[in-house]
């Protein structure tokens, strides 16, 4: 796999960091972040890097 060495840390780092935000940011930050795991999904299975 093609991954940073620390990829999942940041993941881990921004989580705690929405988690830390009151409910309607949380909500905000969280569909943030589950935008752009999806776009990366889809680069992947269309063969982008």
């Amino acid at each position: 796999m093609n991954r940073e060495p620390h990829s999942e840390d940041g993941l881990l780092g921004r989580i705690d960091v929405i988690e830390a935000q009151p409910l309607e940011q949380r909500a905000s930050g969280f569909e943030q972040l589950h935008d752009e795991l999806l776009a990366e999904l889809q680069r992947g299975d269309h063969g982008g890097s």
